[in-house]
């Protein structure tokens, strides 16, 4: 017989307040095998936690109900506490009366009941636990790093520093990533190139770091501590091994009419390239949708100037295995084309820009060199208008529902940097909210205005038309409360920001957590803010959410501190709460074999003793030290031979009968 005590946590008033815990620990008082009940106003404080330890050693309890906030926030906090006590960690439940009950309910008395109804369902299970014992598994002491923008980088170089092997997957032909991309950056105007190009040096000459550029992540399996993930290599038609990046190949080249796509399609470039000067590594790609070669067997001119012999047409995929402890996600960003947005122009005017787009034409590597010309005519503009929330913050159905939180800091950097190259050109600023809520970031917008007369005007921009080669703005003063019709000779929008494209695919391959925009989830937003639920694997940059550079790299830097901590580890400590099969049962079918994301089931074939009759039987068996206790094999065994230690069925249906009486 169970000897249960219910401890039920006030959580200050965030529980309290719509549920009466001392009713809650009254009722559950005389449920059976519970010989005490409690209620404290923190139980997870120090002296809540010597409050459950006192109650196991005076009362001699064998099993543990807390009633609080959900068992992500404190589950292991309390199985420390009661394995501190001589209790085995698994005899513990935890009943969420906080996010599943309090918090969702208004009255009193209904969150009271629901409370007292949610306590009822794990003392019923704690009736049926038994003690677990957790194994070990090994730690490969090697991470992967999916991204080789400057959050990758960043947390590529901090791992490497801290002396362990790291590779980084980069789909694009070099690392950088948008960062490479841009002029300067806010607040301090410092050339980005010259901040990224000698982080993208050092992790290429780092021994510790492995790049794989013109790769993508194929396959994932396996689990934290023992990843083991195929890479496929795309052919670059180029051997990297005699590339010298001399670029010679790239000049000679005769198809040069295909779009550019480190400069957004604003210029062009040979079917043989390199991406731009920094590159890293710098060696030539070949693109065979635009080679002449590739399609019809004739030109090889790149061949036959390549004096280091490193062409090669013939090249083909290649798929590379290799072994993990880590993996960090830091798949960047794409800004939204605004194609939907037929009311700006950007499908009809040459001259209606992107934010991004308009960083390459005021980059000195861009297709102007730094000359900011229209697109339309090569002359320069007299009128720029920028507009702010091109497709974010959910003004229409086509909108992003967040806030991309960069755009009114670059847009005040671009407009500072016209005023400064460009004295003459008269800007003006359409923008909803002005939102600078970083470091010196307020001091920089405010700098925009006073110091360079930069006109900004609440309001939106309603259409943009073109009458003789000028851009005819509507737009709405909403302080002066009218309409505002002006001409432009450009006009920027500074359009949302959405995960890359590559995201949801990866994040199936991961069992990793999405939101509704894409963006991956954290495990908790305040308390694990680089981790995944899925454990071993970490959350790097714009992967996650919109942010700026120096708060992605520091988040970059804190992922890495959290991989260090893991691949520090020589073993780690399995999930005890792992499949079983019952031989009895199991008909050998192979279909919980088959639906295992983690290959820990096997099949051998046994003699069997049932009920006194042998036979000899092929039958599932279980790595303990593989399983990770997802439960897919228990829910499709149609024979029910499969169970989970610690959420079996008998407990889940115990749980279920207690809601219900």
């Amino acid at each position: 017989m169970q000897r249960i005590g219910v401890f039920v946590c006030w959580c200050g008033s965030n529980i309290a307040a719509t549920v009466d815990v001392a009713a809650v620990a009254e009722a559950l008082k005389n449920e059976p095998g519970v010989v005490f009940a409690t209620d404290y106003q923190y139980m997870c404080s120090a002296s809540g936690q010597e409050i459950i330890k006192d109650a196991i050693k005076e009362h001699n309890l064998t099993g543990v109900v807390i009633c609080s906030c959900s068992p992500r926030m404190h589950e292991v906090t309390f199985r420390r506490t009661v394995e501190a006590a001589g209790l085995n960690p698994y005899m513990l439940e935890i009943a969420n009366i906080r996010e599943q009950c309090s918090w969702i309910h208004k009255d009193k008395a209904e969150g009271t009941e629901k409370a007292i109804i949610l306590g009822r369902t794990a003392i019923a299970k704690v009736h049926l636990n038994a003690p677990l014992t957790a194994q070990e598994s090994p730690v490969v002491k090697r991470a992967l790093v999916i991204g080789g923008g400057i959050a990758g980088i960043q947390t590529a170089l901090d791992i490497a520093d801290a002396g362990f092997e790291v590779d980084i997957v980069e789909k694009n032909p070099t690392i950088g990533g948008k960062m490479a991309q841009l002029d300067k950056t806010f607040p301090t105007l410092d050339c980005a190139a010259c901040i990224l190009t000698p982080k993208m040096v050092d992790a290429g000459a780092n021994d510790k770091i492995g790049l794989y550029t013109y790769c993508e992540v194929d396959k994932v399996e396996g689990f934290v501590g023992n990843f083991k993930v195929t890479i496929r290599q795309k052919p670059r038609f180029v051997d990297a091994t005699k590339c010298t990046g001399c670029g010679e190949c790239t000049t000679k080249c005769p198809s040069k009419k295909n779009p550019n796509e480190f400069n957004m399609g604003l210029d062009n470039r040979p079917a043989i390239y390199i991406p731009f000067a920094q590159a890293v590594p710098k060696l030539a790609t070949i693109d065979p949708d635009d080679c002449i070669y590739m399609k019809t067997g004739k030109c090889g001119l790149c061949s036959k100037v390549c004096t280091a012999g490193a062409i090669n047409y013939e090249q083909k995929e290649e798929f590379i295995t290799k072994e993990y402890g880590a993996i960090v996600v830091a798949t960047g960003y794409n800004q939204i084309k605004p194609t939907e947005f037929e009311e700006y122009g950007y499908n009809n005017y040459p001259d209606v820009v992107t934010s991004l787009e308009f960083e390459r034409l005021m980059n000195a590597a861009g297709p102007t060199k730094g000359h900011l010309l229209r697109p339309s005519d090569g002359k320069p503009p007299k009128k720029i208008v920028f507009v702010q929330c091109v497709g974010s913050r959910g003004q229409s159905c086509r909108d992003k529902s967040y806030c991309s939180k960069i755009c009114c800091m670059y847009t005040a950097k671009h407009a500072m940097l016209v005023k400064d190259h460009y004295p003459d050109v008269d800007v003006t600023v359409f923008y909803i909210d002005v939102r600078t809520p970083g470091k010196n970031f307020d001091e920089f917008y405010r700098r925009a205005v006073e110091e360079f007369g930069v006109h900004y005007v609440k309001g939106m921009v309603g259409k943009v038309s073109e009458e003789d080669g000028v851009l005819k703005v509507q737009a709405s003063d909403l302080l002066a409360n009218e309409q505002i019709h002006m001409d432009a000779d450009m006009v920027v929008l500074a359009a949302a920001i959405e995960p890359n494209e590559s995201a949801r695919s990866l994040a199936t391959m991961l069992t990793a957590s999405m939101d509704t925009n894409d963006f991956f989830t954290e495990a908790h937003a305040k308390l694990r803010p680089v981790e995944s639920p899925t454990a071993g694997v970490f959350l790097s940059g714009t992967c996650q959410g919109p942010k700026d550079i120096p708060e992605t790299v520091s988040q970059a830097s804190a992922a890495a501190a959290k991989v260090i901590g893991l691949l520090a580890k020589d073993h780690l400590l399995c999930n005890p709460c792992v499949s079983h099969s019952n031989e009895l049962l199991c008909n050998g079918c192979s279909t919980c074999a088959n639906v295992c994301p983690y290959g820990a089931i096997d099949y051998v074939t046994k003699e069997i003793n049932d009920h006194g009759v042998r036979e000899t039987r092929r039958v599932a068996v279980v790595n303990e030290a593989v399983c990770q206790g997802c439960g897919a094999c228990t829910v499709t065994c149609p024979s029910g031979a499969m169970d989970l230690k610690g959420f079996a069925n008998r407990q889940i249906m115990a749980e279920v009968d207690a809601i219900c009486r």
